[in-house]
């Protein structure tokens, strides 16, 4: 089954975008409003995000528009009876969309949303913690483990962080979700690691390396970081790549060499980078752009750590996508960590339907962060890695607005 994503300023506008792509037939699996949170100042506006296909017994088999088309759909939620109309004051701005099913329930509360969440949680085989069955008559406490599933948060971990903000709140704060959410961020602002970014010195030159699998956004974030330390910060710059298997990827470095006017060197062995380096001798800034390993060759591996040392990188960050899954990611690190690495670059935010799969990965390698990147805009799409910040992010939408 084919799902596709489609993002715009309103509901209405999504699915004008879904009917004019999938046709009237298409069927609407989920919506829910969307802007990265740790992202926010740099100007990031409200999207709306529809999820659709055209092949999904579970949802109408036609594009709902309103909700009363939703209603009016009744045949489709396993009930012949005609679904009783909701009414739609219930449905405020500063709710997050829910799943075209849940639209139809005339119970819409926190407690609902849970019920729909750990009856979903069931539905994928995973097993209820005592502590969620136990949530569901308290309305603060349950819709604060409701969202942070939605965000992809492992239901142990979400079980764990609720409990102990249950056991620390005072009883008048369980139903404050504003409150509640500010505590998820404190515990896991102190869980994660450092950030840190790369940080040039007054007459001494910096060597960084970028390294990863194929496809997470390596050439681009070091565009990215070039320009901000070539326009931004007036530093004198210089690239080199050793990203030569892939197509076309020497021209897409260069054109973003030659708009930054930036020196640019390409390399193919280690003696090749040795000479590279002696010419850039004096740049303030050297980033080096290596080609896409896969974690479970060891002998790319190898070469690459060859041609680090020849470079005599101070810096190897490694970039991953958050769109991985945390099993993926952890292998990852643990593959390129006889490289070198010194910190993670987390790319993709725009594109990952929730982080909270990233919480035991940051809490458990404890690598530094250094930045994050949401888009493929040059230089705008990235921003340097902050924990507050990260930790809003991961919480999801309802961090976002308290933070506002």
């Amino acid at each position: 089954m084919e799902i596709k994503t489609y993002r715009a300023a309103s509901v209405q506008e999504a699915l004008a975008l879904v009917r004019a792509d999938l046709g009237p037939d298409a069927a609407v699996l989920h919506t829910r409003e969307v802007a990265p949170g740790m992202l926010r100042w740099l100007g990031a506006g409200r999207q709306i995000e529809v999820l659709a296909t055209t092949d999904d017994s579970r949802v109408p088999s036609r594009l709902v528009e309103t909700l009363d088309d939703v209603y009016d759909a009744g045949d489709v939620y396993e009930s012949a009876e005609p679904l009783p109309r909701t009414d739609t004051s219930l449905f405020s701005d500063d709710e997050p969309f829910l799943p075209a099913q849940a639209l139809a329930r005339t119970d819409f509360d926190p407690q609902s949303r849970f019920r729909q969440q750990l009856a979903d949680t069931a539905h994928n085989g995973v097993e209820l913690s005592e502590l969620a069955q136990q949530l569901a008559p308290d309305d603060g406490l349950a819709r604060l483990y409701a969202e942070l599933l939605a965000e992809q948060w492992p239901s142990e971990i979400a079980a764990d962080f609720v409990e102990r903000v249950r056991s620390q709140a005072d009883p008048q704060e369980h139903h404050d979700s504003a409150c509640l959410r500010q505590r998820v961020a404190k515990l896991l602002e102190a869980q994660l690691p450092a950030c840190r970014q790369i940080v040039l010195e007054p007459g001494e030159q910096r060597i960084v390396a970028l390294v990863g699998p194929t496809g997470v956004g390596k050439t681009t974030t070091i565009a990215k970081l070039g320009a901000e330390f070539r326009v931004r910060q007036r530093k004198r710059v210089g690239l080199v790549t050793v990203d030569t298997y892939r197509i076309a990827a020497v021209e897409q470095l260069r054109t973003y060499a030659d708009i930054l006017d930036l020196p640019m060197e390409v390399v193919a062995t280690p003696r090749e980078m040795r000479g590279a380096i002696q010419r850039m001798a004096d740049l303030d800034l050297i980033m080096v752009d290596t080609a896409g390993r896969s974690p479970r060759d060891a002998v790319q591996l190898q070469e690459l750590k060859a041609m680090l040392a020849e470079a005599r990188a101070h810096e190897a960050h490694l970039v991953l996508s958050t769109v991985a899954s945390s099993l993926s990611l952890t292998k990852t690190i643990e593959q390129f960590h006889g490289v070198g690495i010194t910190s993670l670059v987390l790319t993709k935010f725009d594109e990952a339907h929730g982080l909270g799969h990233l919480i035991d990965l940051l809490r458990t390698k404890r690598l530094p962060i250094s930045y994050v990147t949401h888009g493929q805009n040059v230089p705008d799409d990235i921003a340097p890695a902050a924990r507050r910040e990260l930790a809003m992010a991961i919480i999801g939408r309802g961090g976002e607005r308290d933070a506002a």
